[in-house]
């Protein structure tokens, strides 16, 4: 792989992140309603106060200019001030953050349990009943909504039968000592065993609602890398030398089937992580998507700049990293 061409893919996502950045910028500025209305709902402040206030968070300024200085001081990683939590706005979502990334990382694991074995299994089994059922489900899991089944998932398992947790991610008896600040891991390392089962019940409903989807189009994907490769020569050669057809399977189809659903994985991790909003604010989880949502309707327009920001900066670079590492697995594509 040439530097040349690294270096020519990192200078592509400069517009596209600039890009971003005008939309949400003009998407919250459109957006109606007041910051300063909103946060003096209730009191009896004077225009002259409100208008301070307005000149505190810099509301006063043309809109190019507050872009300008949102841009400029963004480039240096400072995102300002948030509205109404009053304290640098990459302070409160780094405080956020550790939890969208737990839940993110619980999603992608179980929709990889569950899409790699049905992709291969169905692809083995083409046209039996699996197959179409596992087809079927996989269109059900694209086209479900995620507050909607979110809410599907509560209902039995939180409400009536009382076996997980509504919201939340952790009980207050648990109080673990933060190491990487993910609860479970950390629950781990610190040998509180019972505080990581209590957090692993918290998390269980909203990561598998998260990685519903993702499995979905992980199945799809494996399923038809599967059929690719068990068409191809190699795989006729091997059955041909008499190997069982576990070994093929095993050592042979599946290595070269997960390539392409790797690389897909890495994209979907994107999705994930910017798509993770309903779902935070449907189980409650304390995590950047459930903040986001809560700052939008109070119009704290540069924690929802820098949250948005944020995503889009790591599903640009999950998706180079996605491109290197299908050039990695499949050296006849280069990047």
């Amino acid at each position: 792989m040439k530097a040349s061409a690294v270096a020519y893919r990192l200078l592509q996502l400069v517009p596209v992140l600039l890009g971003v950045s005008v939309i949400v910028f003009l998407m919250m500025w459109l957006t109606p309603g007041d910051p300063v209305e909103v946060m003096l709902a209730g009191q009896q402040a004077t225009a002259e106060q409100a208008a301070s206030l307005r000149h505190d968070m810099g509301l006063d300024q043309p809109p190019l200019q507050r872009f300008a200085v949102f841009l400029g001081n963004a480039l240096t990683g400072n995102f300002g001030l948030s509205f109404f939590h009053r304290r640098p706005v990459a302070d409160v979502i780094a405080e956020r953050l550790p939890a969208t990334i737990e839940l993110t990382l619980a999603a992608l694991v179980i929709a990889l349990l569950i899409a790699i074995p049905l992709g291969v299994v169905a692809a083995v089994k083409r046209g039996s009943l699996f197959d179409r059922l596992a087809t079927v489900g996989s269109l059900f899991g694209v086209s479900l909504p995620g507050f909607w089944f979110g809410i599907l998932l509560l209902i039995p398992f939180s409400v009536n039968l009382k076996l997980l947790p509504v919201s939340g991610r952790s009980s207050l008896s648990c109080e673990v000592a933060p190491i990487t600040h993910l609860l479970v891991l950390d629950s781990l390392l610190r040998g509180q065993l019972a505080c990581a089962g209590e957090a692993l019940r918290f998390l269980t409903l909203p990561a598998i609602t998260l990685a519903l989807p993702t499995a979905a189009v992980l199945m799809r994907v494996m399923r038809a890398s599967m059929l690719e490769v068990l068409r191809s020569d190699y795989v006729a050669f091997a059955e041909a030398k008499g190997l069982s057809p576990r070994r093929v399977l095993l050592r042979h189809a599946l290595k070269n089937a997960l390539a392409p659903t790797v690389t897909v994985a890495a994209i979907e991790t994107g999705s994930l992580l910017g798509g993770n909003m309903v779902v935070e604010t449907v189980f409650g989880w304390p995590g950047l998507g459930r903040l986001v949502v809560e700052s939008i309707f109070v119009r704290n327009y540069p924690l929802v700049q820098a949250a948005v920001l944020l995503y889009a900066v790591t599903y640009v670079l999950l998706n180079f990293a996605a491109d290197i590492l299908y050039t990695r697995l499949n050296p006849k594509v280069e990047l």
